[in-house]
């Protein structure tokens, strides 16, 4: 019914969307970083005459207003009014997403926050990002920017420093929340240089000095997210990325972040994701067929 797609900086993943929202993958291909001709020409050798549409996930904030992108690590695309473009090119429309916006979407149609109203969406990957669902609908907010928690100054500086953020700002939980942040607390409490993988392993075997990373990483997230909760009214929040994939570090951090909320509740509310596989199609997909439906 439409042809999603979900573009990172590395590859683009190509899928056939159904009504139902299920998807059925079609490949991949690198993604041209440099040429906006190349990268449209990589969409267009997936595209057939059943398609209705397209819907692309990709790591960037689209402005609901102007349609333009901000888009770091695909220098061709990045100020284009991308869905625009594309849809002249490709003679069908075209919706663009964030791409922590379609993982929400896709866990609160399809994953861990299915038959919840308000859901919120956390990335804890390589940084920090996010997103909110209410009512089946990804709200974006003004200029494209709601659900971003991992942005703004807000970091306990008596707990540890105020690390500098690719957005401008210092502060930001995205310097420490992901799996960079938890590498740069390490270094920071033990002077030592660990991967994410064997700190959180280390922490699991009992090493007293990752467990004081782990312990300094879960304060310095859990009363900002309890916040963004309280606020947004969230009751469930499925949690991807890589550092999603230690449920006992999310099990960790829920436990935390609800000790802090207004909302009292014995029930896990910071779960793992369920869609552990293509969920930017899928979100991707669900949001178009949204979009389609609605003209």
């Amino acid at each position: 019914m439409i042809l999603c797609f979900d573009i990172g900086g590395s590859r683009i993943k190509a899928g056939r969307a159904e009504a139902d929202g299920s998807v059925a993958p079609l490949g991949a291909v690198p993604t041209p970083l440099d040429d906006f001709d190349a990268f449209t020409r990589a969409l267009t050798g997936f595209a057939r005459d059943w398609t209705r549409g397209i819907a692309i996930s990709i790591a960037g904030v689209v402005d609901p207003d102007s349609g333009r992108i901000k888009v770091a690590n695909i220098p061709c695309l990045n100020g284009r009014a991308l869905a625009a473009e594309l849809g002249r090119a490709l003679q069908r429309p075209v919706w663009v997403f964030n791409d922590a916006d379609c993982f929400a979407l896709a866990e609160a149609g399809m994953g861990a926050g299915r038959g919840h109203r308000n859901v919120f969406g956390v990335i804890l990957g390589t940084g920090v990002g996010g997103g909110l669902v209410i009512d089946g609908r990804i709200v974006t907010g003004v200029g494209g920017y709601a659900g971003e928690w991992g942005h703004g100054p807000v970091a306990n500086a008596a707990l540890a420093p105020w690390f500098p953020c690719g957005c401008g700002l210092s502060g930001c939980l995205d310097t420490i929340g992901g799996a960079r942040g938890l590498e740069r607390l390490h270094r920071h409490l033990h002077g030592a240089d660990l991967g994410s993988v064997a700190l959180l392993e280390a922490w699991q075997a009992g090493d007293a000095a990752a467990a004081q990373t782990v312990a300094l990483w879960r304060d310095l997230l859990a009363g900002p997210l309890a916040m963004v909760l309280n606020v947004v009214g969230s009751s469930i929040v499925p949690v991807g990325g890589g550092l999603a994939n230690v449920p006992a570090l999310i099990a960790l951090l829920d436990g935390a972040v609800r000790a802090n909320l207004l909302r009292r509740t014995d029930r896990p509310l910071l779960v793992p994701a369920a869609l552990t596989v293509e969920p930017g199609l899928v979100g991707a997909a669900l949001a178009g067929l949204a979009g389609l439906s609605h003209g």
